[in-house]
């Protein structure tokens, strides 16, 4: 099998021009450095990953291709005020699969022309989600504490929070997360040259396993949402 290498600054200069040239004439006469330089580092990157995240979860989708594990460029402009045809950004997944993915907890690595970011999180966690995430903490906040201790560097938490807190004179370390109405955990970095060297794979690996408690916690709620309620 094939090693992934790593990606190219050719790679990333088409991602910076997509932003200037958004036409399907320039893309069709660029497609050869998208497929080469983008497309086909990304899937040498989810099958040198896809061992070590099918540890994790079993059920993880794996496949290599675009709309599977890896994203479309192509974005779809019907509902949106800007109509951009191609994302200057892109990026995998691994999650289980869903009819919308984007309720899911999602491991992710994205890169653009000058950073690339990966994590764990919810792309728009529904309330339900949120809801039953805060009961499970209400019912041992200890046992919250004790999965929370594997977000530390190089991930932080992010997502926005309720203007004012559900719950008055919380520990902070909990409030944080309980007064949050989505959340990720994000490693960003713009060390571009990171993303040229073929030991990145095992760096994205480090860290996905080290976020494997909060994984757990969270695929425990998903398994709460689908017990049906009295």
């Amino acid at each position: 099998m094939t090693q992934f290498m790593g990606f190219s600054q050719a790679g990333l200069n088409f991602l910076q021009e997509v932003k200037k040239q958004n036409s399907r004439e320039w893309f069709a006469d660029n497609r050869a450095i998208y497929d080469n330089e983008l497309v086909k580092p990304f899937r040498l990157l989810v099958e040198q990953l896809t061992s070590g995240m099918l540890a994790i979860d079993e059920w993880f989708e794996t496949k290599p291709a675009i709309g599977k594990t890896i994203s479309r460029i192509n974005r779809d402009t019907r509902f949106s005020h800007d109509k951009s045809l191609y994302r200057s950004h892109l990026w995998l997944t691994f999650k289980r699969p869903s009819k919308d993915w984007k309720e899911s907890p999602v491991y992710f690595f994205e890169i653009a022309p000058d950073m690339y970011r990966y994590g764990l999180g919810y792309y728009c966690a529904p309330k339900q989600t949120m809801d039953i995430f805060r009961s499970e903490i209400n019912q041992d906040p200890n046992k919250f504490l004790d999965v929370v201790r594997c977000v530390k560097k190089p991930f932080e938490l992010v997502g926005e929070k309720y203007k004012r807190p559900l719950i008055k004179d919380q520990l902070e370390q909990i409030a944080t997360w309980y007064n949050r109405k989505d959340f990720a955990v994000i490693a960003t970095s713009n060390q571009i040259e990171d993303l040229f060297k073929p030991d990145l794979a095992k760096k994205l690996l480090k860290g996905f396993k080290q976020l494997t408690p909060l994984y757990s916690y969270l695929m425990r709620v998903e398994i709460i949402k689908t017990i049906p309620t009295l």
